[in-house]
């Protein structure tokens, strides 16, 4: 028999081709380490990694020349990350990036001027999107340069309280090609801006006023605009009934309005502004002054093709929300948190006629009980999302149902509830389910917990906040069953300890995890989690007495990507403390009370974690530390908050 040649490969990447190796990179990028880990294999992976990359989120400007030179592709930079961002490193951005940079995210970072945005706007003649939101020392000689930037569709500025109507107006003039606009809370802009903003960019699609000055005299304008689909008006006062009396419009394009918190605006002005927005799609109307009633439900028969309808904190009765179900029967998306006037009628006859309901808020309907989550359940078997934190009237057996009939269901919140194992027996029966929130709930055991670990592997979230019947058998089930969990909350279940950590260690995926009150776990458990969950992003260990240095260790070790960490009242000292300096992107850190910790080491700790945003110390430390220390931390970006606790305060000193 003839024997086949083989044909020995030295180099086998060779045989990669960079179309290839491309496909691969696309499947790793949600995973910074492992795309690290790629680009370090050999010097021909570092070379294509950095050519394949659009999207950049650096730690620290200061590493921008760098970073920049390597990633010459990149579109899309991210600066959130870091709080001063001179303008040298927009100047550096500029020249780096060019016409290849598209979108610039600088909504938390300060320290540039007018002089670091025109440099940007000269160079990157291609940018078609920048976010300015808190900008607060903003003003209308910025917003002339940012309207340097011709080809500016997307614009955020939030928050820029300085800007006036000259600035919005000089962006109005610059920058025609913009097609969403947000100025929420740029308290200095009326009327006038807005009106030239419409007037001027014909091609807006999304447009956000937001806590603005304005009245109904600039709508006109604006309803005029032939592409609108989003407006947000919300917490705009000066929008009401009178402003809106002569209102005509033809805005068919229109398919979300929020209209929350206009105070001033009553079911006669809502029918002015819904007259010719006969596509309107999503309606938030929540924490309005008019009463729900049927006069306020007949403003929507021009609006019959709703989908979604907010009405959270509104005081609603009984035949406004039949009204509403009668008129608008195609509703995938009805939210009434905090509505306390809503009955079982009313509920009822609302959920009768949307049978093609998605998802439902009932937050705090205390009223409510078991005869409206039945009509939910055999009215509304296409739920995926149904959230009634603080039901209490809700008895045990109701719960049996919403498995039974609810089962596509993906996010269910049952907070402060009094569901029982049978009741998780029967919830266990909805395989979507994502997340899952029982924090309270004080009639669950470990034995419910195992019907939701055997049947629900998809879950992602899990909050047993205070559930105290929960120990580590039914963590065990959870983390065996439930390998994608993401966030976990196991605060304040005192029967927890260290084997429950271990379990969850198996969830590689896991970024959040809670467990303050936890007095039975201990470092050796934090370890197991930090060593093998990589992706470990949130932690709070906020009086876990037995969580001491090693365990912050093994964070600052193996744990790159934490970003939050809470360590009050634990065995914590400045050896544990300073190495969290060793975590390049720790952004929030929260110390308020210790009594391993002196205020030199605190100091130090603060000074090496260089990307920190927000720090919560308590008030003694504010006249213990160096002054010059704060004011140098608060330029680098990082916010005090300062807690005066009443119980007494153990510091070293």
């Amino acid at each position: 028999m003839k024997k086949v040649k083989q044909i020995r490969v030295s180099k086998p990447f060779d045989l990669l081709s960079e179309e290839l190796v491309f496909i691969i990179l696309d499947l790793i990028s949600p995973n910074s380490s492992d795309l690290k880990s790629f680009s370090l294999t050999c010097k021909w992976f570092y070379q294509l990694e950095s050519k394949h990359r659009r999207s950049l989120k650096p730690l620290r400007s200061d590493y921008l020349p760098r970073i920049l030179t390597r990633y010459r592709n990149t579109t899309d930079l991210d600066l959130t990350f870091c709080p001063r961002v001179t303008d040298y490193a927009l100047s550096v951005v500029g020249c780096l990036c060019g016409p290849t940079l598209h979108s610039l995210d600088l909504s938390r970072s300060g320290s540039f001027s007018a002089a670091g945005l025109l440099r940007l706007a000269v160079k990157c003649v291609n940018l078609v999107e920048i976010d300015l939101s808190n900008a607060t020392e903003m003003r209308d000689a910025d917003a002339a340069v940012v309207a340097e930037a011709r080809s500016l569709e997307r614009l955020k500025l939030g928050r820029c309280k300085m800007l006036t109507d000259m600035g919005i107006g000089c962006i109005a003039v610059g920058c025609k090609k913009l097609n969403m606009v947000s100025l929420k809370w740029c308290v200095g802009v009326g009327d006038l801006g807005v009106g030239l903003l419409a007037v001027k960019c014909k091609d807006i699609r999304t447009l956000d006023l937001s806590y603005l000055p304005i009245t109904g005299k600039c709508l006109h304008d604006i309803l005029k605009l032939q592409h609108l689909e989003e407006l947000l008006l919300e917490g705009c006062f000066g929008v009401d009934d009178d402003s809106l009396k002569s209102l005509r419009h033809d805005c068919k394009s229109l398919k979300k309005l929020d209209a929350s918190s206009c105070q001033n605006l009553t079911h006669k002005g809502l029918t002015s502004l819904l007259s010719g927005a006969a596509c309107l799609q999503r309606l938030d109307l929540a924490h309005c002054s008019s009463v729900i009633s049927l006069d306020f439900a007949s403003s929507l028969k021009k609006v019959s093709a709703l989908q979604s309808i907010g009405l959270d904190g509104c005081s609603v009765t009984p035949d406004g929300l039949k009204a509403i179900g009668t008129l608008c029967n195609s509703l995938k998306e009805v939210s009434l948190s905090k509505c306390v006037s809503v009955t079982d009628e009313g509920l009822s006859s609302l959920v009768m006629k949307l049978k093609d309901l998605r998802k439902l808020d009932i937050t705090c309907c205390r009223k409510l009980s078991g005869v409206s989550i039945t009509q939910i359940a055999n009215s509304c078997p296409l739920l995926v999302s149904l959230k009634m934190e603080s039901c209490s009237l809700v008895s045990r057996e109701a719960f049996w149902l919403i498995g039974q009939k609810c089962r596509l269901l993906e996010e269910l919140d049952l907070t402060d509830n009094e569901i029982d194992d049978e009741g998780l027996k029967s919830i266990s029966s909805c395989l979507s389910l994502s997340s899952l929130k029982l924090g309270i709930c004080l009639n669950i055991t470990d034995k419910g917990l195992s019907y939701i670990g055997m049947g629900c592997s998809n879950l992602r979230e899990l909050d047993l906040y205070r559930s105290v019947g929960i120990t580590d058998v039914g963590i065990s089930t959870i983390a065996q069953g439930c390998i994608h969990l993401e966030t976990i909350n196991i605060s304040y279940c005192q029967d927890i300890t260290d084997k429950s950590l271990v379990s969850l260690s198996k969830c590689s995926l896991l970024q959040t995890f809670e467990s303050r009150g936890c007095p039975n776990i201990t470092s050796q458990g934090l370890a197991a989690i930090a060593v093998r969950c990589k992706r470990l992003a949130k932690v709070d260990l906020k009086k876990c007495p037995s969580i001491n240095d090693s365990g912050l260790l093994a964070l600052a070790h193996f744990s790159q990507n934490l970003k939050q960490i809470n360590v009050s009242d634990t065995a914590v000292t400045e050896v544990g403390l300073l190495s969290l300096a060793n975590i390049g992107c720790l952004q929030n850190i929260a110390v308020v009370i210790s009594s391993g910790l002196s205020p030199s080491g605190v100091a130090a700790a603060l000074l090496g974690c260089g990307g920190l945003r927000k720090a919560k110390l308590h008030a003694s430390l504010r006249s213990l530390l160096p002054l010059s220390l704060i004011h140098h931390l608060e330029a680098r970006g990082c916010a005090f908050l300062w807690k005066d606790n009443t119980l007494q305060v153990l510091f070293k000193w």
